[in-house]
C-alpha cells in the first residue's frame, strides 16, 4: 500500500491511498523503474509557470485548450528479460472521495510509455503515475498534479459615456473626453486574470498580466476602465481576456465619438483636454503622454517605438510643440531624429485634431526651410550655408509670435551660435520667414525651453547654461503693434533666475507650458534616475515619480 498526503488548492489536507496489486511473496524479480513523469501540454498558467507538479507541495497548474488529446508520458527503464507492461492510471481529485477518471496499459517503445487520455473534465483537479509489478514487487513514477480548463473565457463591453454602435445610444461624451468602459467576463473554471484592453490600430497584448494595457479585475471579474478617444468617429476598443489557465478570448467593442464642437484650447495640449501634455520616452524607446495636471507618471497614451521618424524608437528624437494651424485645434508636434547628420536634416510635422498622428502611425509632413533670410529690422540677410535643418543643433517650438495668427505654431532654432526665428507663414512649404534674432554667435552653450506665453500672452525664453546649471528667463512681451520684442536674447549670460539645474542633475530639461494653471508657464525636469519632476514656475519642485 502506499499513500501520499497532498494539499489542494481549496485548502483541504486530504490523505489519497492508492493499492497497488501484489501476488504473494515469490522470488522477486528486478522491476521496472520510472523517471521524468510528464503531460502534454504542459500544466501551466498565464505567468508562464510550467510544472507537472510531481511532488506534495507544488501548486498543480492547468492544462488548457489547446485543440489536443493531453498526453501523459513516462520515461521506463526495462531490464533484460521483464515483459511487464505499466499501468497509467488517472484519479479525479475534485472533490472526497476520488475516484478513477482513467486507467490504461501503456506499453514501452523507445523506453517511454504514452497514453492519450480523453474527456477530462473542464474545472475538475487530476493526480496520475505510472505503476507496474514484476515478480511480486511494485513499482511506481512519482505522483503528478494537474487541472484541466479547457473553456475559453467570456467577455463583453459596455459604456453609457460612448455607447456601442448600432445600439441606438448616443454618446454623452466628446472625442478628447475621457470615458467609462465597464469590461465583464467570467471564466468558471480557472477564473479571470487580467484583461488586455487598447484602442490602437495594433494592440500590444500578453505579457502575463504585467503590460502597460493589462487591467486586473475585482472579485465579480468585472472591470472599470477609463479611456480617452482621441479620434472622432468609428472607435474600435479591443479587449482580450485571459483566464488563469491561458486560454484567452477576443472582443472588439465599436462605438462612435463625436467630434466635439467647442473643443478647449491650450497651447502645449495634444489631446484636446485643456491640459499641456509632457512628451517623454520610456525605456523601450515607446513615446508617453503625461498629461501636465495629472501629479503622476502615468501616461494617458502610450505610442510605439516603431511609430518614431526611421522606426527606431523615440529615444533619440527631438519633439517640440506649441502652437495649432486653424484647422488643428491641438498642438501641433515637431519631431527631428538626432540619431546622426543625415538624419537630423528633416523636421516631421504631426498636425492633429487631439491625437498627435504619431499616435496612429499617420504619415507625417516635412517642414520645409526657407532659402530666403532676413535680420530683426526685416532687411535680407544671407542664409547660413546649411540649406536643410542638420544645421540646427536644437530646436523648440517658441510659441505664437505673429500678431494676425495668434495660435499659429513658430520654431527657433540655434545655428552655428545664433538664434533663428521661423515663423510669420507656412511651415511645411518652407514659406514662412527665416530670421536671425542674434548676432554674436554666443548660443552655443546653453538649452533652449520654450514655456510658451504666460496669461497676459506674452512669451519667455528659457535656458539653462550647460556649463553652470544657471536657469535663464528672457522675456519677450509684446509690443504695441503685437509683435515679439527679441532684445533681450542679446546677451544670453542676462536674466538669472535660478541655479543648481546641471544636467547632472536634470539630464532632460523643459516645459510643456502652465501645467498647473495659475496662469505662468511651469519646467520639468527628469532625474538623472529618471523621475519626473514639475515645478512651479522654476521653483518647488515636485518628485512625481519614476517613468517607465
Amino acid at each position: 500500500m502506499l499513500s501520499t498526503t497532498r494539499l489542494l488548492a481549496a485548502g483541504g489536507v486530504l490523505t489519497l491511498a492508492v493499492g497497488l496489486a501484489t501476488a504473494p511473496s515469490a522470488s522477486a524479480a528486478t522491476g521496472l523503474t520510472y523517471s521524468n513523469p510528464r503531460a502534454t501540454p504542459t500544466p501551466s498558467n498565464y505567468l508562464g509557470v510550467q510544472t507537472d507538479a510531481c511532488d506534495s507541495t507544488t501548486t498543480p497548474q492547468w492544462i488548457r485548450n489547446t485543440g489536443e488529446t493531453p498526453t501523459l508520458s513516462v520515461n521506463v527503464n526495462v531490464p533484460a528479460g521483464v515483459t511487464t507492461v505499466p499501468t497509467i492510471s488517472v484519479t479525479d481529485e475534485t472533490t472526497a472521495p476520488f475516484t478513477s477518471a482513467f486507467q490504461a496499459a501503456a506499453p514501452v517503445v523507445n523506453g517511454i510509455a504514452s497514453v492519450q487520455v480523453p474527456n477530462l473534465k473542464d474545472g475538475h483537479s487530476y493526480s496520475w503515475r505510472a505503476w507496474s509489478v514484476t515478480g511480486g514487487m511494485p513499482s511506481a513514477s512519482a505522483k503528478c498534479h494537474f487541472r484541466v480548463d479547457t473553456t475559453l473565457p467570456t467577455v463583453s463591453v459596455s459604456s453609457t459615456d460612448f455607447p456601442a454602435s448600432g445600439s441606438g445610444l448616443t454618446p454623452t461624451k466628446y472625442a478628447g473626453q475621457t470615458g467609462t468602459f465597464v469590461i465583464n467576463g467570467s471564466d468558471a473554471a480557472s477564473g479571470i486574470a487580467c484583461y488586455y484592453v487598447s484602442l490602437q490600430a495594433t494592440p500590444g497584448f500578453g505579457g502575463g498580466c504585467s503590460g502597460p494595457n493589462a487591467v486586473k479585475p475585482g472579485p465579480d471579474g468585472s472591470a472599470t476602465i477609463q479611456l480617452k478617444p482621441t479620434d472622432w468617429g468609428s472607435n474600435i476598443l479591443q479587449v482580450e481576456a485571459d483566464d488563469v489557465a491561458g486560454n484567452a478570448t477576443r472582443y472588439q467593442y465599436s462605438f462612435y465619438a463625436p467630434s466635439n464642437p467647442h473643443p478647449p484650447q491650450a497651447l502645449g495640449d495634444i489631446d484636446n483636454d485643456g491640459v499641456p501634455d509632457i512628451l517623454l520616452p520610456d525605456a523601450a524607446g515607446n513615446l508617453q503622454v503625461i498629461s501636465g495636471g495629472s501629479g503622476t507618471t502615468t501616461p494617458t497614451t502610450v505610442i510605439p517605438a516603431g511609430n518614431a521618424p526611421g522606426g527606431a524608437g523615440w529615444t533619440n528624437i527631438e519633439l517640440s510643440h506649441r502652437g495649432w494651424s486653424n484647422t488643428a485645434p491641438a498642438d501641433t508636434v515637431f519631431a527631428r531624429n538626432l540619431a546622426s547628420v543625415a538624419t537630423r536634416g528633416g523636421v516631421y510635422v504631426y498636425r492633429n485634431q487631439g491625437t498627435p498622428g504619431i499616435e496612429s502611425g499617420r504619415q507625417a509632413t516635412s517642414a520645409g526651410k526657407p532659402s530666403s533670410c532676413q535680420d530683426l529690422t526685416g532687411a535680407t540677410i544671407t542664409c547660413p550655408a546649411d540649406v536643410a535643418w542638420s544645421g540646427a543643433d536644437q530646436m523648440v517650438a517658441l510659441g505664437p509670435v505673429d500678431p494676425q495668427a495668434p495660435t499659429a505654431p513658430s520654431l527657433l532654432a540655434v545655428e552655428h551660435g545664433d538664434l533663428w526665428l521661423f515663423a510669420h507663414g507656412d511651415l511645411l512649404w518652407g514659406e514662412e520667414n527665416a530670421t536671425k534674432l542674434t548676432t554674436a554667435a554666443n548660443w552655443a552653450g546653453y538649452d533652449l525651453i520654450a514655456p510658451g506665453p504666460d496669461a497676459q500672452g506674452n512669451l519667455a525664453l528659457w535656458a539653462r547654461d550647460r556649463a553652470t546649471g544657471e536657469l535663464h528667463a528672457y522675456p519677450l512681451p509684446k509690443k504695441a503693434d503685437g509683435t515679439i520684442d527679441f532684445s533681450a536674447l542679446a546677451d544670453p549670460t542676462a536674466h538669472v533666475v535660478a541655479s543648481g539645474f546641471t544636467t547632472a542633475a536634470y539630464p532632460t530639461l523643459g516645459s510643456s507650458g502652465d501645467l498647473n494653471g495659475d496662469g505662468t508657464p511651469d519646467l520639468y525636469g527628469v532625474t538623472a534616475d529618471r523621475h519626473l519632476v514639475t515645478f512651479s514656475g522654476w521653483s518647488n519642485p515636485k518628485d512625481l515619480g519614476a517613468l517607465q
